[in-house]
């Protein structure tokens, strides 16, 4: 049973580095992993026979002699859904292992109050669809979901969403039923997962820790401590966007609150600092600011950097508190960071611990849009990556409604709803900033 156990985690190790780190050679994957090269040619033996990757040669080596064989994930014959609810939109997308998106398909979400019933049925009818159009003999090891809330670990409720007043929804379990896949559908916060993927993807990787800000309309935050999520005694750690910040005279916030990161420094603080009227709200009116202060507008000017002071205010704060070695702002962050960053570096100057400010980096996420829809990927790659034989095993003997998982279910209704199929990518990060 010992050696059982070591075996299984081993295979599981190798193709978390073929999945993360891209194709290998076994003298590569052996150093990586301490183990000898027989050990490593039986482990990927192991995992090719089972469909997880091939051996193959590589193209162009330039050097002489036989070249040494690389191990390649299978990308378009495994695969997860993924889904990613953010406030303004909806997106599914057909994963492969290794992390190229294979799929995808994006409608808009209207800010229409709790609207749980319409997000399953979008979500479910795009994952059909990915399913659908999927290689016959390529399997979906997992589902999973990334939502802009307070998760429930283990069952996928949505306890607190209110930017769209969800409470006490079962987002997951009713996500898995219309999919009728037979597969659970896991859930996570955006912002947990965003950090996930940009410290194992984006412009985190090689931290140990790290600090993850996603704006949308209010503020996430995932925190990673020593390679690991912060998730806290019940899953809701890391809530950086209701730390108080301005407890006196601070504006309104969603939780109930008043001063919260999130309310001095979200969407609306924003537009309503730049005199923007209450019927302009979303990203393209946060960038139409951010493009106006970047032209020399005084107003729009002042309102970012007002915004870029709070932020740095909270930034100061958690990093006194963790001492990461990098700062990733995504969402909304991501357009609003650069023309505030001359705010919260004075800030970190000016509240931040000597011996706390001399190393940390900030940065905007490599990831884009696309960190927390990465995340929910790697959630639902991670039973598979824990017990790989094990897990494909499961998934193939699990019976669908109305048939396997390898069977291919027909799309029941030919009007699809709003939305465009989107393009083939790999989530490799842009350029950075």
């Amino acid at each position: 049973m010992v050696q059982d156990e070591i075996r299984r985690r081993n295979l599981g190790t190798l193709l978390r580095h073929v999945h993360l780190g891209g194709s290998a050679s076994r003298a590569v994957l052996a150093g990586r992993m301490g183990l000898n090269r027989s050990t490593i040619m039986g482990l990927t033996a192991e995992l090719s026979a089972a469909g997880l990757v091939r051996e193959e040669a590589p193209t162009d080596t330039g050097r002489a002699g036989r070249p040494s064989l690389l191990v390649r994930p299978e990308s378009h014959q495994v695969y997860v859904l993924a889904f990613d609810v953010a406030v303004d939109w909806l997106v599914a997308a057909r994963v492969g292992l290794g992390g190229v998106v294979l799929d995808r398909r994006r409608a808009p979400r209207p800010r229409a109050g709790a609207d749980l019933e319409r997000v399953v049925e979008v979500l479910a009818w795009f994952g059909r669809q990915l399913h659908e159009v999927a290689a016959p003999d390529s399997v979906c090891v997992g589902a999973s979901a990334s939502y802009c809330g307070m998760i429930r670990p283990g069952d996928g409720m949505v306890r607190f969403g209110p930017d769209m007043g969800w409470v006490d929804q079962a987002f997951g379990a009713e996500l898995s039923r219309r999919l009728g896949l037979g597969l659970p559908v896991s859930v996570g916060n955006e912002a947990h997962l965003g950090a996930v993927a940009e410290q194992q993807r984006g412009a985190g990787v090689g931290f140990q820790n790290l600090i993850y800000l996603h704006g949308d309309v209010g503020v996430g935050g995932g925190i990673i401590v020593g390679g690991k999520l912060l998730d806290g005694e019940g899953g809701y750690a890391c809530e950086l966007g209701h730390m108080v910040v301005n407890p006196y005279d601070g504006r309104p916030c969603g939780c109930g609150s008043r001063g919260c990161l999130e309310a001095e420094v979200g969407e609306r603080a924003l537009l309503d600092a730049a005199g923007r009227p209450a019927e302009l709200f979303g990203r393209d009116a946060l960038r139409a600011v951010v493009d106006d202060a970047g032209r020399g507008d005084p107003v729009a000017r002042d309102a970012l950097h007002r915004i870029g002071d709070w932020l740095g205010i909270g930034v100061a704060n958690l990093i006194n508190l963790f001492n990461p070695g990098i700062v990733i702002f995504g969402g909304m962050l991501r357009d609003v960071y650069p023309g505030a960053a001359g705010q919260v570096r004075a800030r970190i100057a000016a509240n931040v611990l000597p011996v706390a400010r001399e190393r940390v980096r900030l940065h905007t996420s490599a990831l884009g849009d696309d960190a927390t829809l990465v995340g929910a990927a790697e959630l639902g790659f991670s039973a598979l990556l824990a017990d790989p034989l094990g897990t494909l095993a499961a998934t193939t003997a699990q019976p669908a409604a109305g048939g396997s998982p390898r069977q291919r279910q027909p799309v029941p209704s030919p009007d699809r709803p709003p939305g465009a199929p989107g393009r083939s990518a790999r989530m490799t990060p842009p350029a950075g900033p």
